[in-house]
């Protein structure tokens, strides 16, 4: 048999792709998944685009001695792991969000399921009032498969770029729209979602507080209650105690505590409600306004709180970031998994407590939503209990939620010092920024509290994070084929997110103007 030169024994192919230097932050591994290289003219479709390890092949390790191939052979899993190196920031090490990448699916499925159920679960039935049973089971479901289809392009694109890794949304943003254009559209809503969430919780969670001191105490402790403010006071202190985690990998189990209580609230508040007598006087025909644009402007606000129950879109690339990234096995993989068993779950919460509210309360439902509903119809019905259980387990997740909504305002207050300072933040400066966060949300909270109006506006403002710009970012980064199925879809669906964003603002601004000074949380009608 002919014997081929041995120079021969190593194929290197014409174009390879060559990797990024890549700088470790101290929780190590490092590292995305690579994207497909182009191979050369010619060469055959089948072809494996070039990694760092092509070179070690068995045709090149056949001829080589055992103690040598060994060599080669963990050298080959080794640059598999790392083999596909990452450019990060080394402030990155600094910051709340990234200190920490030890995450895992786990960790995703929770901070996902506390930041996807809440309080905004419990004003479902007051959208459904306004629009009806068929405009309002449409309007969620394709709301629902919407922020789905965004969210699976928000993982996707979280590694889009070989070599970088996108850990904020307004990183992605940037990428995507430019520098100084990403800051403008992403930073104003993604920091508003943050700090009116924050606000809406200090009102929840203060107004709940309340109602479960007087159900547990009931006429033995009613001769010098607290006032709203003062609870909204308590509530927000608890959540500054709390808010002292350093990252956002340290507050994984709060927001497992925070998924349980909201499932089961959620579970207890629509069962409760289904399995009394229905008021005498109930009407399922959405209310009617005495004018056609008090109408209208009622109906935007309805379809703005259903965009707000979808309102963690926000923080899936914070999420992402916690995770460790190789070359076998990158973070989009986790994540997803962890994504998808998250929505599963709150699909399950929000449909029957959307349908459940509405067949038990229809159009007299308070504009509180489920607990005022609870307690206006069926204080005496419902054993004190059981009652005052619900009522806990929401404060337990309005103190979950706060954290993880809070961690990107974090994030921002943290990341303008170190880069100022060239140096981590103290305990003393982080604390700091995190009791300034606290009570200027509380301030907010004193100066507006009305929730349903407030929900509204925070869902169309808030909008385009999560049904138009990654839309847009699907379309600007990946770039599909143009004029194609794809590259219309997405463009429509962003457009048509910018819309409903317009329309959903001016229902909640015209719903804070004309009754957002005449509602009070969780009073009976």
């Amino acid at each position: 048999m002919e014997e081929r030169p041995e120079t021969e024994l190593i194929s290197i192919p014409a174009t390879p792709r060559a990797s990024t230097p890549e700088i470790l932050t101290p929780s190590g591994q490092r590292s995305p998944r690579g994207g497909g290289g182009h191979t050369s003219t010619g060469a055959s479709k089948d072809a494996k685009s070039w990694t760092p390890t092509s070179f070690i092949s068995p045709r090149f390790l056949s001829p080589i001695g055992t103690p040598m191939k060994r060599v080669l052979v963990n050298m080959k899993g080794y640059l598999e792991e790392v083999g596909h190196l990452t450019k990060l920031n080394p402030q990155d090490a600094w910051l709340p969000i990234t200190e920490s990448r030890n995450g895992n699916a786990h960790y995703a499925a929770f901070h996902n399921l506390n930041a996807g159920i809440g309080f905004q679960a419990l004003v479902l039935p007051v959208a459904f009032s306004f629009l009806g049973w068929s405009w309002g089971i449409i309007s969620l479901t394709i709301a629902y498969f919407w922020q789905l289809y965004t969210l699976w392009i928000l993982v996707q694109l979280h590694e889009a770029v070989p070599g970088k890794r996108y850990n904020r949304y307004v990183e992605l943003a940037q990428a995507a729209f430019g520098e100084r254009l990403g800051v403008w559209l992403a930073l104003f809503p993604t920091v508003y979602l943050s700090a009116g969430t924050a606000t809406a919780l200090i009102l929840v969670g203060g107004e709940t507080m309340k109602l479960f001191f007087q159900i547990v105490c009931g006429p033995l402790c009613s001769s010098n209650p607290l006032t709203t403010v003062e609870w909204y006071l308590v509530f927000t202190s608890l959540c500054i105690v709390l808010s002292q985690l350093p990252n956002l990998n340290s507050i994984a189990g709060l927001s497992l505590v925070g998924a349980v209580t909201a499932i089961t609230y959620a579970t207890m508040a629509w069962v409760l409600s289904v399995s009394q007598p229905r008021p005498p006087s109930i009407s399922y025909e959405p209310i009617s306004l005495p004018s056609y644009s008090s109408s209208l402007f009622s109906v935007l606000n309805a379809m703005g709180i259903i965009a707000f129950t979808f309102r963690g879109h926000n923080l899936v690339l914070e999420i992402q970031s916690t995770m460790p990234s190789t070359f076998k096995h990158p973070a989009h993989v986790p994540m997803w998994k962890g994504a998808k068993v998250a929505y599963f779950f709150i699909a399950l919460c929000l449909f029957p407590i959307a349908i459940g509210g509405f067949w038990a309360y229809g159009s007299l439902m308070p504009s509180g939503g489920m607990l005022s509903a609870l307690y206006a119809f069926h204080i005496h019905d419902i054993p004190r209990g059981l009652l005052a259980m619900t009522f806990l387990l929401v404060v337990f997740n309005c103190l979950s939620s706060f954290q993880i909504y809070s961690m990107p305002a974090f994030d921002s207050f943290e990341a303008g010092y170190t880069s100022r300072t060239n140096k981590p933040c103290s305990i003393w400066v982080r604390s700091g920024f995190r009791i300034f966060f606290g009570f200027v949300s509380f301030f907010i909270g004193v100066a507006l509290p009305f929730l349903s109006s407030l929900a509204g506006l925070l869902g169309g403002l808030t909008l385009p994070v999560t049904f138009a710009y990654p839309c847009f970012m699907w379309v600007l980064i990946k770039k599909p084929t143009k004029y194609s199925f794809n590259w219309y879809f997405n463009w429509i669906l962003g457009w048509l997110g910018v819309a409903f964003s317009l329309a959903f603002s001016i229902g909640g601004i015209w719903s804070m103007v004309t009754n957002g000074l005449k509602l009070r949380f969780f009073k009976p009608n």
